[in-house]
């Protein structure tokens, strides 16, 4: 799965702690063809650590932001699917600048109860439409809609 994004317009409407802006103006490219597999990343939570929190929708990409360095998702935004199993979701933390975007090491992907596992905070927009993008407001438990279809 490739995940592409044109962010030019991520930075309008959203709180200043969201630092999108840095990465705003460019495209954003993940593949899975990732140098750096699995067994090497030093994830944040062990896989008996997880519980089915949403009922399964498919794969999802997201940083190591999230699943290594344990952050809390900042953006997201869901795209029409590459594929059946795909959910479309795509999650940042919001930090990341583009080389980190570029860089194929820095993203995976995951089922999206993986995610949520990691923020449960995203659970209650998962059922939003394709278009739709979405920024956490300061340091609430709650997103913002940036666009929707």
């Amino acid at each position: 799965m490739r995940c592409r994004r044109s962010l030019a317009g991520a930075e309008r409407g959203f709180d200043d702690s969201v630092k999108l802006s840095r990465i705003a103006n460019a495209s954003a490219i993940m593949t899975t063809q990732q140098p750096k597999i699995m067994a090497e990343k030093k994830f944040k939570k062990n896989a008996d650590e997880f519980v089915d929190l949403v009922l399964p929708m498919g794969g999802c990409c997201a940083t190591d932001n999230i699943t290594v360095d344990g952050m809390k998702v900042g953006y997201m935004y869901r795209e029409e699917p590459d594929y059946p199993e795909d959910s479309g979701w795509r999650f940042f933390s919001g930090t990341e600048d583009q080389n980190y975007v570029d860089d194929p090491n820095n993203t995976m992907i995951y089922d999206v109860n993986t995610i949520a596992n990691y923020d449960t905070d995203i659970i209650p927009y998962l059922d939003f439409p394709v278009g739709t993008e979405l920024a956490r407001i300061g340091n609430t438990h709650k997103f913002q809609i940036i666009t929707s279809p």
